[in-house]
């Protein structure tokens, strides 16, 4: 574990210190913005998967943004091991700056298995390997993404969609588990309301909570196909919903999240990280 406050590569981030059985510590990626949202989600991912059986790999996780973290502060992540069963083990994290809880978290774990079980993916027929233009990629938080030239096949034909294809910047290794946390990592890059503007609010802003299914496994260090839509808006909240597909358009991973759209002008317009 290295004594830098900051990591130079997403694995680096990804492996944490152990301070106890159940208590990590991680070190933050370089940026000038307040804490990456998508770095602490994974590294809540990472530190339950640190107590749980090697052969159990993360199946969903819900988690709440509760207080904006700090880069200049490491993060705390105190796991609770809620429950060991036969096939799925559930986890609750609570990442902490200052003694306070900025994310909490809960995940699942299932056991692997040999076992061949059907499997349904209805658009898979319908997407196919997208095209993508990799003269366009931009460095941003230890990841890159391009969200230009990429071509769908059977592509909504509003133009509400977000594409974004990303992958960690670094090699990452073998081990499951980190590419499971990478892949939380990169599925905060995107906005879901880049395209809707709505009567003056904001079409992006601050996360307020973050869900994920995984399906496929799938390397978070080579391209994956991150596909959003803006589901729902109400009290200033605002829904969207994505899909994050492999190499051969196998779907990885059914996420969502939901942000505050506040008034125009209040928090700027497009909130992607910017390269630091």
């Amino acid at each position: 574990m290295t004594s830098s406050l900051h990591a130079s590569t997403l694995l680096e981030a990804l492996t944490l210190e152990r301070l106890d059985r159940d208590l990590f510590r991680g070190i933050n990626v370089p940026t000038d913005l307040h804490l990456y949202g998508g770095q602490v989600a994974a590294q809540s991912l990472a530190a339950a998967g640190g107590t749980v059986d090697p052969d159990r790999l993360p199946h969903s996780l819900h988690g709440y943004f509760l207080r904006r973290g700090r880069g200049d502060r490491p993060v705390i992540f105190e796991v609770d091991r809620d429950r060991d069963g036969g096939s799925f083990s559930s986890r609750h994290v609570a990442a902490k700056q200052d003694g306070e809880v900025i994310f909490s978290m809960i995940a699942s774990f299932q056991r692997t298995t040999d076992e061949d079980w059907p499997s349904y993916d209805p658009d898979l027929a319908s997407f196919g390997p997208p095209e993508l233009d990799s003269s366009t990629h931009t460095e941003v938080l230890l990841a890159e993404f391009s969200d230009q030239g990429i071509v769908v096949p059977g592509e909504i034909a509003d133009d509400v969609n977000e594409y974004l294809q990303v992958r960690s910047l670094h090699p990452l290794g073998d081990d499951p588990m980190i590419q499971s946390s990478a892949l939380v990592y990169l599925s905060d890059l995107g906005t879901g309301f880049r395209k809707i503007f709505l009567n003056g609010l904001a079409n992006s802003g601050p996360s307020i909570d973050h869900f994920v299914y995984f399906h496929e496994p799938v390397r978070s260090d080579e391209w994956i196909t991150f596909h959003m839509w803006p589901s729902a808006a109400k009290s200033r909240r605002g829904l969207y919903l994505g899909h994050m597909r492999g190499p051969s358009s196998q779907l990885a991973a059914v996420m969502g999240q939901e942000c505050l759209l506040s008034r125009a002008g209040e928090f700027p317009v497009d909130q992607r990280p910017t390269s630091t």
